[in-house]
């Protein structure tokens, strides 16, 4: 399995999102009644932290990266002397 970069802001969105799903999942089964109102705060409210995640991580991993160093240039060819 290939790994990928952890990214904090998109757990923050699935984790609201499927809160969402739920609640409304509950309703549809008449588990509870959910107000049509209520969703629309908590999904809103989830995409905005998700926002704010992503962009302190943004920060963090730019401020604690290595600094780049670029790749050496490989010597100029030099003129073949016997020709």
């Amino acid at each position: 399995m290939l790994r990928h970069e952890f990214q904090p802001g998109r757990l923050v969105a699935g984790t609201f999102l499927t809160l969402a799903g739920i609640i409304y999942a509950g309703d549809a089964g008449d588990a509870w009644e959910t107000p049509w109102f209520v969703v629309i705060p908590l999904v809103v409210g989830g995409l905005c932290l998700s926002g704010a995640t992503a962009v302190l991580t943004r920060a963090i991993r730019k401020r604690h990266r290595p600094p780049h160093t670029p790749h050496p240039t490989p010597p100029e060819p030099q003129p073949d002397p016997h020709h």
